[in-house]
């Protein structure tokens, strides 16, 4: 017994007119939305620009370093601002940002703070003694990029003023207000206290490599 197999549809010419006139419609919306837009990025009259016109850098000085840089720390505080008018409300005259700093503070031990008698060697040339100032502090360096206003509520006259004012979003005095907590924070840490001992054990270190049996590192105000 034979069985019979039907034939596929054939495709008629005017069903394949219609598929072109459908591709050819597709196309041409493909290219009018892209050629839209890329007239429209290119008129927009709102638009930004960003051009660098800034000036060469140039080399005002350079210092010659004569200390370690022995402990490194740092540091996150949250300055509360407020300033209020003594007879006006808040909603009317008043503001108060929140305002995160973080930055580190180096440590330093100056090596040119030494005495003339700073480095003392015994005549058999086996025991060293080195006496070095205590370590200070650098100034508190604040990182911009985890620095920023995370909460700011002002009134109306100060949201005037600052609309009109020709550097609305100054936030010096936030900075100064942050490196200020932060310098009293790391005085009144363990960080010179760190970098002294990082320092004698790296001059130690560095005095026994170099052949002597001894090393002693003694800071100045040590017996």
């Amino acid at each position: 017994m034979t069985t019979s197999q039907t034939a596929p549809p054939a495709v008629t010419p005017q069903r394949r007119r219609r598929w072109r006139y459908l591709a050819g419609f597709l196309v041409v919306v493909v290219l009018l939305v892209v050629g839209g837009r890329l007239a429209w990025s290119w008129l927009n009259p709102f638009g930004e620009q960003t051009i660098d016109r800034s000036q060469p850098v140039l080399l005002q000085s350079i210092k010659d370093l004569s200390r370690f840089e022995a402990a490194t720390g740092n540091f996150q505080v949250v300055v509360d601002l407020e300033k209020d008018a003594r007879f006006l409300p808040d909603a009317i005259k008043g503001s108060r940002t929140l305002f995160v700093g973080a930055g580190n503070v180096d440590a330093y031990v100056d090596f040119s703070g030494m005495a003339a008698n700073g480095v003392t060697v015994s005549k058999d040339r086996k025991e060293a003694t080195i006496r070095l100032p205590r370590a200070q502090l650098e100034k508190p360096n604040l990182d911009n990029r985890r620095s920023y206003v995370f909460a700011q509520q002002r009134g109306l006259l100060d949201r005037v003023q600052g609309f009109l004012s020709s550097s609305p979003n100054d936030q010096r005095e936030l900075y100064v207000l942050a490196e200020t907590k932060i310098a009293e924070a790391a005085a009144s840490s363990d960080l010179r206290a760190r970098a002294d001992t990082n320092t004698k054990a790296m001059l130690e270190g560095m005095l026994k490599s170099l052949g002597f049996a001894k090393a002693t590192v003694k800071f100045a105000d040590q017996p």
